[in-house]
Order: structure tokens, then C-alpha cells, then sequence
């Protein structure tokens, strides 16, 4: 059975020479959907990101948020949306049972509109399906779909681009339900593009700005990180203290390419600093190894926050006195995982007296994946926040540090509060009740504003938009390597099955009108 529906009514309209009626249509106000991608458990931080943007019709899903915009919206999405990993602009969608049914339902919709013989496609599949089971082979299926139809009308089809590709299509699949989207992001957002040196187990950007954001923390009080690595935490507390978009280091956009793209517009979204702040505090990294320091120094430097992030080689277990009276603590600790660690129980434990004597009046945010290892630390928590880390199921919890007893952990062999949650509905219901708290924006008129010397100097090519080629979608040269979060891959998808953790039913979260 094959069942197809367009997601809105195109209307048909004279396209400008060498634009496609679809993208000659989208003009600056036109409302279209679209779908934000995101790491599981970020969905409520996306969601009220979008809503701070002006997004419409704003709905959680699993490890997505859909929404209704413009295409400035599109633009303002990509470049300030924080736990974003791609923005997707849906435009077919239909039913399948069969790999040939997606492919009978692909090849009979009109590709003109699109695409043409010129422009160079790739294909991302995403598939949660007890149908498919394998996501590389339903992108084969739409590519071969889409190359039979250009070859029965015009002999000749487009060619295929893995590395640098003009359009970007995006499929997924839910049990039977397809969905094929125009990607406008490109590489995966989480690839600010200031990192130029990471370690064995680097942090994910948008997880790191999502562990910020679900903190609460903007900036009113000093941040440090005393196990910081390459210095992921440090960048990306920095950048929302000061109101820096995450994409302004990005070197393009996918949407850069479309047929209806406008210069003008991006180039004021992209240069607006309507949002950046004063930042009267300090980010603090330190770490025990040398070699890491250096890198999160290269790091830093890249995303021009000198200034604002001071870095030191000193063991965690060193402290003796915290760097401010008060402040916020965040990092991440080796698991065992990718890191080995002779004692893990030894170094969460040392963790839980530094914390404990060392830093009393600070509120302490810890991510780690063994419930053991927060047993060893030894205090209580004051809220718990579950996230993924790649494929391991984390939990951030978060200490509100005073002087008192120490050993406040639960009893030997006790499940603790994991055991008395109600199971997993309970515990996301807690997460998003408790764990998300407002973004508390500095407006105030006048506040004088950082410098912008964190923004990348874009090329005379990018910053002249107004050009436009003859042909739709020229190439531009782009990396040849093309990231994503470690479920979605072009033409693959390592993570076909949905995390067990959980059935999610839909939330609605409407933005007040």
C-alpha cells in the first residue's frame, strides 16, 4: 500500500530562471514546517529555544521538535539554536510496507521541483522501523528512485556527491510512515567549527550546551570546570554567558546553496548582536593533564574567548581553597568507558570530598554514567537530569554544596531514587518538571556588548550574496568529511532501533500567543 501526501499545497508559480517552483515560492513570511533534530532528553531545551526565536506550532517529539516558521526562522534556527543538530524542511511524505514501495512512492513525485541534472544530491536515512531494518538500503532505494526518474524523462540523471553535495535530502522512516526533508544545515551542528583539537573522548557540543542550559546558569556567577579536557564545557558556558550565536563559526550552511536564498536576510541574522551580553565573571578550566590544557588553549583561542576563559594544569584532589567564594561547577569524569581508570570508585569518591570541603556555597553538576560511581561521591543530590552521552545512558546530577555530614548516600544494595521514580514516564515527566528552568535573558538597554572578535571573518565570496549563477545550487568547496551525531550517518545509520529506555507519547508545548 502506498499512500502520498504533500505536507502543504504547492502552489504552482513562474520560478525565476533556474529556480525550481518550490524554492521560487518561498518568499521571506511564507509559514512552512520544520523539523529540529536534537540528542534524546534535549527535547525541552530545543523546544524553548525555538519558542525564543518566534517558532510556531512548537511540538516534542523523540529526539526531535517540530515547529512552524519562515525562512528567517530557518536561518535564525541554524545559527542560534544551541541543542539543534540539523534543521530539516519536510516536504513529501507517504506510506510504505516494502523497500519497493518507497521506491514506487519516491519515483512518482516530481523531481523538477527539487532538483535538476545539474545539481549534485546526497541522501541521510534515519529509520525506526520493524519493516526496514536497514537504513543504508532505503537510501539506496530513494536514490535509485530519483535517479530512474530524471533517466525516463531526460536520459540523464544527477549525480551523486557523498562529500560536497548541493542538495542535501534527508529520509526517515517511522514503522511506515516516510518523510523526505531538504537538509538546510549540512554538517551536523553540534561541529561549531571552533574545535581544532580534541582528546580520546571528547565531549558533544550540543550536549555540553544542553547540560548548561538545563543547569540554568547564564553567566551570573563564575563557571569552572576542574576536570575540563579540551575544554567543550568551558567554550560553550562562555558563549551563552555572552550571548554568542553557536554558529557564527560555522564556515557555510547547507540552505547557502538553495536556489531561493537571501544574502541580505542571512547577512543580518548572521551579524545581529541584538543578543549579546556582559559577562562580569569568569570561566575557569582546569585539568591534570598538560596535554589537555593545551588543547583546550587551541580550542579556546579559535573561538576567540581568551579573555573570558582562564585555564591551569592542577589535579582536581589539589584543591585546597575554590578559585571564587562562589560559583557554579560543572564536568564530566571519565566513566571507564573510552577512558580507563585504575579506580573509579577512588576518583568519584575524591570527587565528593573535594566538592564537599572545598567548595561549600557552589551548586555542583557532575555527568557520569555508573550508579556506583555517584554512590562514591557520597552526597546527596538535589535534582537528577538523564541524558545520552553517545550510546551510554548518563545522568547529571546536580549538588547544592553546604557544610554538613558527608556520607548522605543511600544504603547498600538501595536503588535509590532511580527505584522509586515510577518507572520511566515518571522520570522524564521529573526531568522536564524539575530539571529545565528558564533562560534568563540580560536585556537591559544600553548594556555595553562584547566584542565581536569571536565572529569568523567570512570570505568576499561569502559576504557578496547577492550573485547568483546561472545554474541552480553551484558547488561550493566544503569538507570533504561530513559529521553528525553518532546515530545518523549518510547513507547509514548506526542506531536503526530506538533507545529501549523508554515510549515517549507526544507532548504538546505551544507557544503562547
Amino acid at each position: 500500500m502506498i499512500e502520498n501526501e504533500h505536507f502543504r499545497e504547492v502552489e504552482k508559480k513562474t520560478a525565476p530562471p533556474g529556480l525550481s517552483h518550490h524554492e521560487g515560492m518561498t518568499g521571506h513570511h511564507e509559514q512552512f514546517p520544520m523539523i529540529a533534530k536534537t540528542l534524546a532528553e534535549l527535547e525541552d531545551v530545543l523546544a524553548e529555544e525555538l519558542i525564543a526565536l518566534g517558532a510556531d506550532n512548537v511540538e516534542l517529539g523523540t529526539r526531535m521538535v517540530s515547529f512552524s516558521g519562515d525562512k528567517a526562522l530557518m536561518y535564525k534556527a541554524n545559527v542560534h539554536c544551541r541543542t539543534a543538530l540539523r534543521i530539516l524542511k519536510p516536504f513529501y511524505t507517504f506510506k510504505a510496507e516494502s523497500a519497493d514501495e518507497v521506491y514506487e512512492a519516491v519515483k512518482s513525485f516530481n523531481w523538477d521541483d527539487y532538483l535538476s541534472l545539474e545539481t549534485t544530491f546526497s541522501i541521510d536515512a534515519v529509520v525506526f522501523s520493524h519493516i526496514f531494518t536497514h537504513s543504508k538500503f532505503v537510501a539506496y532505494r530513494v536514490k535509485d528512485a530519483i535517479a530512474d526518474w530524471f533517466n525516463e524523462k531526460y536520459e540523464k540523471r544527477p549525480s551523486v556527491s557523498v562529500s560536497n553535495p548541493d542538495i542535501m535530502l534527508h529520509i526517515h522512516v517511522a514503522h511506515n510512515k516516510c518523510t523526505l526533508s531538504l537538509d538546510s544545515s549540512g554538517e551536523s551542528l553540534h561541529k561549531r567549527g571552533y574545535r581544532v583539537a580534541q582528546g580520546d573522548a571528547p565531549l558533544n557540543e550540543v550536549l555540553a550546551a544542553g547540560m548548561i542550559l538545563k543547569s540554568g546558569w547564564r553567566g551570573e556567577c563564575d563557571f569552572i570546570d576542574p576536570m575540563c579536557g579540551s575544554g567543550t564545557l568551558l567554550i560553550e558556558a562562555a558563549m551563552i554567558a555572552l550571548g554568542i550565536p553557536p554558529g557564527i563559526h560555522r564556515p557555510r550552511f547547507a540552505f547557502e546553496k538553495w536556489g531561493d536564498f537571501d544574502s541580505e536576510l542571512f547577512s543580518t541574522i548572521y551579524n545581529d548582536e541584538s543578543q549579546a551580553r556582559e559577562f562580569n565573571h569568569r570561566v575557569m578550566g582546569f585539568d591534570v593533564s598538560p596535554k589537555a590544557i593545551a588543547m583546550a588553549e587551541k580550542n579556546v583561542k579559535n573561538a576567540g574567548l581568551k579573555k573570558y576563559i582562564d585555564l591551569e594544569v592542577k589535579p582536581f584532589q589539589q584543591f585546597t581553597e575554590a578559585p571564587a567564594p562562589e560559583g557554579m561547577l560543572m564536568t564530566n569524569p571519565p566513566y571507564g568507558e573510552r577512558l580507563k581508570v585504575e579506580d573509579l570508585d577512588e576518583l568519584y569518591s575524591m570527587i565528593g570530598e573535594r566538592l564537599k570541603h572545598v567548595f561549600p556555597g557552589y551548586r555542583a553538576y557532575v555527568l557520569s554514567y555508573r550508579k556506583e560511581s555517584f554512590d562514591a561521591i557520597g552526597l546527596r543530590h538535589a535534582n537528577r537530569f538523564f541524558l545520552y552521552n553517545g550510546a551510554l545512558e548518563c545522568e547529571m546530577r546536580e549538588y547544592e554544596i553546604f557544610s554538613g555530614k558527608r556520607d548522605d548516600r543511600p544504603a547498600k544494595g538501595s536503588s535509590g531514587e532511580r527505584g522509586r521514580s515510577g518507572g520511566y514516564e515518571a522520570r522524564y515527566e521529573r526531568n522536564s518538571r524539575e530539571g529545565y528552568r528558564r533562560s534568563q535573558r540580560a536585556g537591559e538597554a544600553g548594556r555595553e556588548k562584547p566584542r565581536d572578535e569571536y565572529r569568523r571573518k567570512r570570505s568576499e565570496d561569502d559576504q557578496d550574496r547577492s550573485f547568483k549563477p546561472d545554474k541552480p545550487f553551484k558547488s561550493r568547496e566544503r569538507s570533504a568529511s561530513r559529521g553528525d551525531d553518532s546515530r545518523e550517518t549518510r547513507f547509514g545509520n548506526s542506531g536503526d532501533k530506538p533507545f529501549k529506555s523508554r515510549e515517549r507519547g507526544k507532548m504538546g508545548f505551544q507557544k503562547k500567543k
